[in-house]
């Protein structure tokens, strides 16, 4: 009798797995994003493992590698490891890749791969790179497209990504060379160390290269001037870059998320820079020693540091307990939408807050700049918040429980974490082995994002031909 393949032999089989893991990659742009922040994730751990990427020539223990490439790809700052002196300079020309990679997001990064080697972006690349600029076309739902980027316009949205980001970087360089020098930095180290926080300070990643971070430019206000002015820009977000590009003096032709983003951005920077001066002003160990012109400045600096950007001047662990609270809730909410910036975005607390105040007023609807929010965007930002406290909890709960420290710290460590910030309380380098672990998946799940988190793990929405009765719970 002849030998007969059946359709369950191990060549089929094996053909048939492939076939369902490349439709379960392609067929959503967030679980490809998924997938690939993987990939990435454990080629810098593998990079950043090797002898020749530790100063001391010696194998970087796994735990420390995995938490910098998680927090490199994820462009977060936080590490276990000393940054300025643990890497050599191989290790830290892969981290400063890295960042960059994470901060220009992996499918734009995709995207233009495509599109050099193609020279035209098909359908499908367009479809996902409007996903990546915009987390309601990952989410699967109906976009207004008067609020998201044109398909016909991603081909100049996806230059404008990599021309601003080389632009902003090289041009922040320059500026923080001579500041760098006149800190008493030499001339040859300064050649890198520029670009180095030019890459760190517009990704909003936070590593810094040289001992005592910024604290050493504590008194050099050119510097953080710079730092805050490349964090702002790499938190606003692309299409608000772009749109600025485009319409910088037509503000009527902003569209509805550009407004909101820049609103927004702008208020919390003044409400959270008001609210350490009036909570630090007199703690010796941060602002109570300095004059009022420094105390002011240091209050904005802080603020703008807590949105996303990783940077500190002043040790966190000296901030007053209500400092710290009201550091946590700013990094929580993070920057705009499809930016380096973490958090649950600020578009998402001012449709919310839109939202209560209209509820507030008895509206119908919910308007604002004369435009009106429709309800599934309210229902995806209530659904961010919701999955960014669940993970923030229950992360919190796990690190407490294995580290028994201080819950303030843990808290403020894992919102941190959650929000791609970088700032710390000191206790993330003395975490034991399995926190690590907790706090990097932390990170990778706020990096890329709850929306896509959610919408990777769902099962393919299908229209639903019928509703069902109302009935209306008592609510409050």
């Amino acid at each position: 009798m002849s030998s007969i393949v059946s359709a369950s032999s191990p060549g089929e089989r094996l053909k048939s797995a492939g076939a369902w893991f490349k439709h379960l990659i392609t067929s959503s742009p967030s679980r490809f994003a998924i997938v690939v922040f993987m990939l990435l994730i454990l080629v810098f751990t593998t990079l950043l493992s090797l002898p020749i990427a530790s100063a001391d020539r010696t194998v970087t223990a796994l735990g420390d590698a995995l938490f910098t490439a998680v927090s490199t790809i994820c462009v977060t700052g936080l590490s276990t490891v000393d940054m300025a002196t643990h890497w050599s300079p191989f290790g830290n020309v892969v981290i400063f890749v890295g960042v960059n990679i994470g901060g220009m997001g992996v499918l734009t990064l995709a995207s233009l791969m495509g599109m050099a080697i193609s020279k035209r972006l098909g359908l499908r690349a367009k479809l996902m790179a409007a996903g990546d600029t915009n987390p309601l076309r990952a989410h699967g739902g109906v976009v207004n497209e008067s609020q998201t980027v044109r398909l016909g316009e991603v081909g100049q949205l996806l230059t404008t990504v990599a021309l601003s980001t080389l632009l902003i970087e090289g041009v922040v360089a320059v500026l923080l060379y001579p500041g760098l020098v006149m800190a008493g930095i030499d001339p040859l180290t300064a050649l890198w160390e520029a670009p180095y926080y030019a890459a760190m300070s517009f990704t909003n990643t936070g590593f810094t290269p040289n001992v005592g971070g910024v604290s050493v430019f504590a008194d050099d206000y050119l510097v953080l001037t710079v730092l805050m002015i490349s964090v702002f820009l790499g938190s606003i977000g692309f299409p608000v870059i772009y749109t600025l590009a485009k319409h910088v003096w037509h503000v009527k032709k902003w569209s509805l998320h550009t407004k909101l983003t820049l609103v927004t951005t702008v208020l919390l920077f003044v409400l959270g820079a008001a609210a350490f001066l009036v909570l630090e002003y007199n703690n010796p160990k941060t602002f109570g020693s300095m004059d009022a012109v420094d105390t002011t400045f240091q209050a904005f600096f802080l603020s703008a540091m807590t949105r996303s950007g990783g940077f500190s001047v002043i040790d966190i662990d000296d901030l007053n307990g209500s400092s710290m609270l009201a550091a946590c809730m700013l990094m929580f909410v993070g920057g705009g939408s499809a930016s380096t910036a973490g958090g649950i975005k600020v578009t998402t607390l001012a449709v919310l807050a839109i939202a209560v105040w209209s509820e507030a007023k008895g509206r119908q609807s919910v308007e604002v700049f004369g435009r009106r929010i429709p309800s599934d965007v309210q229902r995806v930002a209530l659904s961010v918040v919701a999955w960014g406290a669940t993970i923030v909890a229950l992360s919190t709960i796990i690190i407490a429980q294995i580290t028994k420290a201080d819950i303030a710290h843990v808290l403020f460590d894992v919102i941190s974490a959650f929000a791609t910030v970088g700032l710390s309380s000191g206790l993330t380098a003395e975490l034991p082995e399995s926190a690590k672990y907790v706090l990097a998946a932390t990170i990778f799940m706020g990096r890329i994002g709850t929306v896509t988190l959610a919408a990777a793990v769902a099962a393919t929405s299908r229209s639903q031909l019928y509703s069902l009765p109302v009935e209306r719970p008592i609510v409050g």
